[in-house]
């Protein structure tokens, strides 16, 4: 009868959410868990299948719904918090929303998007089958700490279930850590694709011995074909390896000399995301359909070089931490239009309130011929403006809001806008963004 009332709990808390114009993807949970904490264990117990969670600090949300998605339409029915609330209360949200008005919950894979802090304590509530590891970069400094905190915290997750079979970044000395000892596949990028460059690595020391390791190539931050000329330690062998790389017009590239891939997504970083994909089905037994066919029919979360058209193409992109910057701004610079930019960086709770990290982006990498206007927005575009003029890049306008950004680019000469941001600027920008949208459709101005 617990069980009964936190589900109708979290469906009634889910409704009224929507009334007032909230996503409401964890809070039906948290009520939900205080009525019967058992309410996870309970229900997951009643999967057909089993449990699949992607951890990770960049592309875990893209990971986790695209592979919910090939699951999907390989006809199985899942349980997948897909609106990115990978704590506890996301957790149980999904599980509550799964079930019908009796309770009954009719779903064989829950496919979860799990944030590496809360590892241990969703493992706590359910036995994983598999676990996707994307990468591990330092993030939100002021809630994780040094990159070694969670690494630790997931070494900790990852023990309390040993017969969980892990799909890992082969590319990160980091995340393939976690492989040793236990039963584990790769995944990785194994020819050199984009220019060498002095990027800051994350895991620059050896995880052996200590000392600084070496690279045949580097893709980005640590992730390359690493190696360490004093003990030994390697990159694992890649069972799943993406060759014949093009990102000269839609994205292609081979999975294992037999699987060719081709893709309209942008930036190179979604090699490793589709790879993961494809890794976890291969590992699972899924065949299901066309690979070429779920990747087509995947709608991205929001913010994932999501695209509006204003009079001329804007592009959102959502990036909170280093290595995320890095290779957002590695996609802007390979389209060759003229274009404006926008950074917008806030310090809530949600973002990080330590914003140090913007010292660690390569924001020199802007520097174009085809760079027009540059703006910054956000609650820390003081500090972001500063850290520009240390990379020796004008700003433009420091603007008040994103919006009055977004209104100078609609007025300038370039032809197309990217619009880079971190995570508590994203939805109000894309509900501007959206509005400007429709406004141009049905023959106003986007500007008024």
């Amino acid at each position: 009868m617990r069980t009964l009332l936190a589900i109708w709990a979290a469906k009634l808390a889910s409704v009224a959410g929507i009334l007032v114009g909230r996503k409401s993807s964890s809070t039906p949970g948290s009520i939900a868990l205080k009525l019967c904490p058992a309410l996870i264990s309970t229900l997951s117990k009643k999967l057909r299948k089993g449990v699949i969670v992607t951890c990770g600090t960049n592309g875990k949300t893209t990971t986790n719904n695209l592979l919910n998605t090939a699951l999907e339409q390989s006809g199985y029915k899942t349980v997948c918090n897909n609106l990115g609330a990978n704590m506890l209360s996301g957790v149980a949200t999904a599980f509550a929303q799964a079930c019908n008005l009796w309770g009954k919950l009719d779903a064989d894979w829950a496919v979860l998007e799990i944030d590496e802090a809360y590892a241990r304590k969703v493992f706590a509530h359910l036995t994983p089958n598999y676990m996707v590891i994307t990468n591990l970069f330092r993030d939100q400094l002021d809630r994780y700490g040094e990159i070694d905190t969670t690494l630790e915290l997931l070494r900790e997750a990852i023990s309390m279930h040993p017969d969980l079979t892990l799909i890992l970044n082969g590319d990160d000395p980091l995340s393939s850590r976690f492989g040793e000892g236990r039963k584990a596949f790769y995944y990785g990028i194994s020819e050199q694709v984009l220019p060498q460059t002095e990027e800051t690595k994350e895991g620059r020391y050896c995880a052996k011995c200590g000392k600084e390791q070496s690279y045949h190539f580097v893709h980005y931050s640590q992730l390359g074909d690493y190696y360490c000329p004093h003990c030994g330690n390697q990159r694992p062998n890649i069972d799943f390896a993406a060759t014949n790389i093009n990102l000269s017009g839609a994205m292609e590239f081979v999975v294992n000399e037999t699987t060719p891939v081709r893709v309209n997504y942008r930036g190179f970083y979604n090699i490793y995301n589709i790879l993961a994909v494809y890794s976890a089905l291969k590992v699972m037994g899924i065949e299901g359909q066309d690979f070429n066919q779920i990747l087509s029919d995947y709608k991205p979360q929001i913010g994932r070089m999501e695209e509006f058209y204003l009079g001329k193409p804007f592009i959102l992109n959502l990036a909170k931490n280093p290595a995320g910057f890095n290779q957002a701004i590695q996609t802007v610079m390979l389209d060759k239009r003229k274009k404006d930019v926008i950074v917008a960086i806030n310090a809530t709770a949600n973002d990080g309130k330590d914003v140090s990290w913007l010292w660690d982006v390569d924001f020199d990498l802007l520097k174009d011929e085809n760079l027009n206007r540059l703006y910054t927005s956000g609650v820390r575009r003081d500090d972001l403006s500063l850290r520009f003029k240390y990379a020796d890049i004008p700003v433009d306008n420091i603007c008040q809001s994103t919006e009055e950004a977004l209104k100078l680019c609609l007025d300038s000469d370039a032809e197309v806008c990217y619009v880079l941001v971190n995570y508590s600027v994203l939805f109000s920008t894309q509900s501007k963004m959206l509005e400007m949208q429709k406004s141009l459709a049905a023959g106003g101005e986007t500007h008024a």
